[in-house]
């Protein structure tokens, strides 16, 4: 096992002690959160249960990330009656009423009412729950419905992230009365209450997903959108449906590696793992200048690619995840010298950027989370409000707080995310992965939030897990990079400034950023033992992670 420098926490080089048991583990970017899951499995739920009160429960102490309102999500899960990996797709489809001649640029989207896609975290969730659940809905919201009835306490980082959302808040009635009391964002320690966003999940948990799409919940939240100017209609509500895909995968020195398809922008990571698999990457050194090097050059590669192939076919992924294409891709790395990237959005005029190959066909705000339970069952969700509190707009005395995820297309009529009118998510970095041994039973789930830093730093903890050897809390905690547009790279600054200093003479633009900074995501993970059961989890120190096993 090779560790870097900086990881020298006395727990196999993290800070944290993995999550240990055998029983259930929930790993989520909020203690209460992990917690609600673990009173699910108490309570005889299984994995998906689980998944759903995690869910649910985020979406009272995480509202700048996700919520009742979110644009949507992806959903692994490993069902371990049959051994296969289920992917769910719950984005939100654009209103039919967008029209992308409204905004003058993409900036101008971002808080804008309109902004926001169809609500697809509730639907996304009963899909899941109606096809896997045990458990009644009215247990699996209990813990949601009692935190936001009675309240939970601001953690210095929610606090922070209230105060960067206030201007976005601020101009809405009904938003400012919820999260910006006497005027101002809640501090570290006080407590918020969210009666109404209470309301909503009691008639979820009673009508199901009718209650939103074709009810009076649904009604009152379109009555608020529409008021302030916004898109979404009763019509697009109601043609809300959840999809049901294959994942697509790849076989990684020996294990296999799946990742939702699209509209999942995952392929990207799984590009890299096939473009580096020839390559010794723990004879580099874990975190040294060649291995970043060689890291952040295939990341730029693949990401050419993703920009330019996102919203294709099937067949065109799957050929640009074949051994033959990496190859040509391989081919074109320089472990000399830093190539130009056109940065993580298309670009439509380039110039001496890295640009994509040829396939043959044959700002962000996201959280991610993992259940497991005895059986061995494993749920790995990546789901969404886009940007910090979506939009800002809260519906009325809905409580729920709008996504802003047409954020997410393009006005180019070019790129292949442009914004059409009650289109499907075309692309959406978001990218939960589930890993397996070749006989198929799960030996890690992992996943973080990021914007398109997803695919950025999920490969990383990928790398740090199945190269390195880390165990999954240090696999989450090891210093990160993230590749933008030319050269520009952000580097945790817990990677030895002598690494910093041989990656700027290699042409890399270095910026150095905080030592655990939440630019590069927010990973959580569960390993599993199939040979005896034992299950562990990682949790992000970045944000508010906590990871709970029994």
């Amino acid at each position: 096992m090779v560790h870097c420098r900086a990881m020298v926490g006395p727990h196999g080089g993290a800070y944290r002690a993995p999550a240990l048991g055998y029983r259930g583990l929930t790993a989520s970017a909020h203690g209460l959160a992990s917690l609600a899951g673990q009173r699910i499995l108490l309570q005889g739920g299984n994995a998906v249960d689980a998944a759903v009160a995690v869910a649910a429960a985020l979406g009272v102490v995480e509202p700048f990330m996700s919520g009742l309102g979110g644009g949507g999500g992806l959903m692994l899960i490993h069902e371990a009656v049959s051994g296969r990996i289920h992917a769910l797709d719950y984005m939100g489809r654009a209103p039919a009423a967008a029209d992308p001649g409204a905004f003058d640029d993409a900036e101008a989207i971002n808080a804008d009412v309109r902004s926001s896609t169809v609500p697809m975290l509730p639907a996304g969730w009963l899909a899941a729950h109606a096809r896997f659940g045990s458990l009644p809905l009215g247990a699996l919201f209990a813990p949601a419905m009692e935190l936001a009835e009675h309240g939970w306490p601001v953690t210095p980082f929610a606090a922070q992230m209230f105060a960067d959302g206030q201007a976005r808040l601020a101009p809405h009635a009904a938003s400012a009365a919820v999260y910006l009391p006497g005027g101002r964002a809640p501090r570290a320690g006080e407590r918020v209450r969210q009666p109404d966003l209470a309301r909503s999940y009691r008639q979820l948990a009673d009508l199901g997903a009718d209650a939103l799409y074709r009810g009076e919940l649904g009604r009152r939240l379109v009555a608020a959108i529409q008021a302030a100017g916004g898109w979404l209609s009763e019509d697009d509500l109601a043609a809300a449906e959840p999809t049901w895909l294959e994942p697509v995968a790849v076989d990684y020195r020996s294990h296999r590696v799946h990742s939702p398809p699209l509209p999942s922008s995952g392929f990207q990571f799984l590009e890299c793992l096939r473009i580096l698999e020839p390559f010794d990457l723990p004879a580099l050194g874990h975190n040294s200048a060649e291995y970043l090097h060689l890291l952040l050059e295939t990341i730029k590669l693949a990401s050419a690619d993703r920009t330019q192939y996102a919203g294709s076919d099937r067949a065109t992924i799957v050929a640009l995840l074949s051994p033959e294409y990496a190859a040509e891709r391989r081919a074109l790395i320089d472990r000399h010298r830093a190539a130009s990237s056109e940065g993580e959005r298309y670009l439509a005029e380039k110039t001496d950027q890295v640009r994509p190959g040829r396939p043959r066909p044959g700002r962000e705000h996201t959280t991610h989370f993992e259940t497991a339970d005895a059986d061995g069952n494993l749920v790995a969700v990546t789901q969404s409000n886009g940007s910090g509190f979506g939009n800002g707009f809260v519906a009325g005395d809905t409580g729920i707080v709008m996504n802003n995820f047409l954020y997410w297309t393009d006005l180019d009529p070019a790129s292949p995310i442009y914004m059409r009118p009650g289109s499907p998510q075309r692309e959406i970095p978001m990218a939960p992965c589930i890993v397996t041994r070749p006989d198929g039973r799960p030996t890690l789930g992992i996943g973080t939030p990021g914007s398109y830093g997803i695919l950025q730093t999920t490969l990383q903890m990928l790398l740090n897990a199945l190269d390195f050897g880390l165990n999954v809390q240090a696999a989450i905690e090891a210093p990160r990079v993230r590749a933008y547009e030319r050269t520009i790279v952000e580097v945790e600054s817990r990677v030895h400034e002598s690494t910093r200093v041989a990656l700027t003479r290699l042409g890399h633009e270095v910026r150095a950023i905080d030592p655990f900074s939440w630019r590069v995501g927010g990973g959580h993970g569960i390993a599993r033992d199939p040979d005896t059961g034992l299950l562990s989890g990682g949790a992000d120190p970045r944000r508010d992670g906590v990871a709970l096993a029994w």
